[in-house]
């Protein structure tokens, strides 16, 4: 198996696998059923032993299952982990039902947190999304104030813009953001990680393959329960006409001799040595595949023509919320 790569999150900051194991669909969620318990603990702790540290999961994920099965995972070997865990999202029978980010309830999340993961500490602790409702200056203060308290490690943030990101980097230096980055999703190149670049702030790329778009499996129409149905690109001649733009990756693939998934995976590890490609797994047979997705290399004739080929006014419809970094 190959040797992962390793980054540095943001500057001096921590050593972390370049790529990261989310592991949101271990559980339930968004009222989906919930994957094999044992055969999720099997995948992470897999992951730790093929060098993957980053374990990325959220308070909410499963109503606490999540954190509860990364516990059970990384028990008797928290040395070998990096946690990255966000807080903020409020489910009720798999309903998302809004955010609280009080800095009451941020102290609150965390200490269940801290249980059910059974450490002390978490090394990077950040709101999954930022709204109006408390001032960012007041959230991103309270998480510093839990770094002095010696009960997280470092700052992370999700899903906000170039001018929030600035601001909580003058509040605390922020290691990771947390974004969605795909060759379907590209929106972020214009502004937001640039400014990541700038300030030094490693970036947690997840939904590689655009929710299963650029996996060359997905076919038109989708199922009816299909969650992707929530989002305009999946919907009626939205998803036929870009479903025929990735069938230049599925050539691509078949030249290369490796499937379009580890393509997209490949695309997102190329675009820098301070971006990590987050893939979700819950099943070990899936972890060979996409680390071996870290190790493809493109020329630039390849690189040239699939930024241009997906170049972001290219898509009809681009994604601007994915449900994968919740």
């Amino acid at each position: 198996m190959a040797t992962i790569a390793t980054m540095t999150l943001g500057n001096n900051g921590p050593l972390v696998s370049k790529l990261g194991l989310g592991c949101m669909r271990m559980s339930s969620t968004w009222g989906s059923r919930t994957n094999d318990e044992m055969e999720s603990i099997a995948t992470i702790q897999q992951a730790l032993d093929s060098g993957i540290n980053f374990l990325n999961t959220g308070d909410f994920y499963g109503s606490g299952h999540n954190e509860l099965l990364v516990g059970k995972a990384i028990k008797g070997r928290r040395d070998d982990a990096f946690i990255s865990v966000k807080f903020g999202a409020i489910f009720y029978n798999g309903q998302m039902l809004g955010l609280d980010l009080r800095p009451v309830a941020i102290k609150n999340f965390i200490n269940y947190s801290l249980v059910r993961l059974g450490i002390d500490t978490i090394d990077l602790y950040q709101p999954c999304r930022l709204n109006d409702s408390v001032p960012l200056e007041d959230v991103i203060g309270t998480v510093a104030d839990l770094i002095k308290e010696g009960k997280v490690r470092h700052l992370g943030v999700s899903e906000i813009t170039a001018d929030q990101l600035r601001r909580a980097h003058a509040v605390h230096p922020v290691s990771a953001l947390e974004i969605g980055y795909s060759l379907a999703d590209r929106q972020i190149e214009s502004d937001l990680l640039p400014t990541a670049k700038e300030l030094g702030i490693g970036v947690v790329a997840f939904a590689n393959t655009a929710e299963g778009l650029l996996t060359g499996d997905m076919k038109a129409p989708l199922p009816a329960d299909a969650y992707q149905l929530h989002f305009p690109r999946f919907q009626g001649e939205n998803l036929i006409n870009n479903l025929a733009k990735v069938e230049l990756l599925k050539q691509m693939a078949v030249d290369k001799g490796c499937t379009p998934t580890q393509l997209a995976i490949a695309w997102v590890n190329a675009q820098g040595e301070y971006i990590m490609p987050l893939v979700s797994m819950s099943r070990r047979s899936r972890l060979p595949e996409n680390i071996q997705a870290m190790e493809i290399a493109f020329t630039a004739d390849e690189i040239n023509q699939l930024n241009t080929h997906f170049a972001p006014e290219r898509f009809l419809v681009v994604l601007t919320c994915s449900v994968s970094g919740l």
